[in-house]
């Protein structure tokens, strides 16, 4: 045979070859779900993000975001296993353990919990242990129960009386000068300034010392015994959804999260995201050199001591089943940050 034929052979049986892998069909992605634990907002946008740009794809995942809201019970869905990820909390997770349920936390996305204080900007209110000083603070009874008593453990002057029901209508704040609201530093400041035509200075109740973590991934303890792999790639393709959707091309999932929640603005997104960076919402302490979705043990206990000081949990409680570290301080996504 001929040198000329030899190759012509050797071309025709590699395109045979090729042509045969090619009618091979792809490796099926793995089908997940992920229940919010409100409608779709900013404050869920590097899991959009990662449906958006392929990310979840690329770590060979199918991923479905349920959304949350006032009428869901996303929970609930993860309990019964008809859905494999919850946006949880640590709080829900300790609870969880008190009864029985077996959830386990994956990550922490948040490093600090969002959750403020609200008070007019000319009440004489400069700092966290000034809000002692009004004579109302407007409440949800899940606060009162939890971070008030805290406050009142940890700071002079907050008294019960102070508490009235937050109904989450920022009217009754906005006319009493006097007064003080819980809200979201992603949230209720924009919309407030938007209603009464100036800003409300805005308490982190994180950097006064409460400290939960915060819009974590929590699944089952079946899930992380049977599936950890893709539980991995979840947390993996997750934090790096949320990298590129803070410093990268984010349109995609913003539309994904307009498309869920129409009542959603981009004016709206645009503060949170901007809020959510210059507070350090995601990117401080442990994730500032390990990435975010962090936790460690040290400081999942001193929440855990903080919550029995003021009776929220018992103190033989078990808490270390509520979560783990060994799919989180990675370091995964950091080359991201621009």
């Amino acid at each position: 045979m001929s040198k000329s034929l030899t190759i012509k052979a050797f071309m025709a049986a590699a395109a045979i070859s090729g042509a045969a892998l090619a009618a091979q069909p792809a490796a099926a992605l793995d089908e997940v779900s992920y229940g919010t634990n409100w409608l779709a907002q900013a404050e869920h946008g590097g899991f959009y993000q990662a449906v958006a740009d392929g990310t979840y794809e690329k770590h060979g995942l199918k991923v479905k975001i349920i959304q949350g809201g006032p009428n869901a019970a996303n929970r609930a869905l993860l309990i019964a296993g008809k859905a494999d990820f919850y946006m949880g909390g640590q709080l829900g997770d300790m609870d969880a353990v008190k009864e029985g349920i077996p959830l386990i936390s994956v990550a922490s996305i948040f490093q600090k919990d969002p959750q403020v204080l609200l008070a007019h900007p000319d009440a004489g209110v400069e700092k966290f242990a000034d809000l002692a000083k009004l004579n109302t603070i407007f409440m949800a009874k899940e606060g009162f129960a939890t971070y008030f008593e805290w406050m009142k453990k940890n700071y002079t002057g907050f008294k019960e009386d102070q508490y009235k029901p937050y109904t989450f209508n920022p009217a009754p704040f906005i006319a009493d000068k006097k007064s003080a609201q819980q809200g979201y530093l992603t949230s209720e400041p924009y919309e407030i300034e938007k209603q009464a035509g100036w800003a409300p200075k805005a308490f982190l109740l994180a950097d006064a010392g409460y400290a939960p973590y915060s819009t974590m991934i929590t699944t089952t303890q079946k899930m992380v015994d049977t599936k950890p792999d893709v539980v991995q790639r979840f947390v993996d393709a997750s934090i790096e959804g949320w990298y590129n959707y803070l410093y990268g091309d984010n349109k995609g999932a913003n539309d994904l999260i307009k498309k869920d929640n129409p009542e959603m603005t981009d004016g709206q997104i645009a503060f949170s995201i901007a809020k959510m960076k210059e507070a350090g919402i995601l990117i401080s302490g442990d994730a500032e050199t390990k990435g975010i979705g962090c936790m460690n043990d040290e400081r999942y206990k001193k929440f855990f001591d903080a919550m029995v000081a003021i009776k929220v949990e018992p103190a033989d409680l078990d808490f270390k089943k509520a979560y783990t570290t060994k799919f989180v301080c990675k370091g995964v996504g950091m080359n991201l940050k621009k």
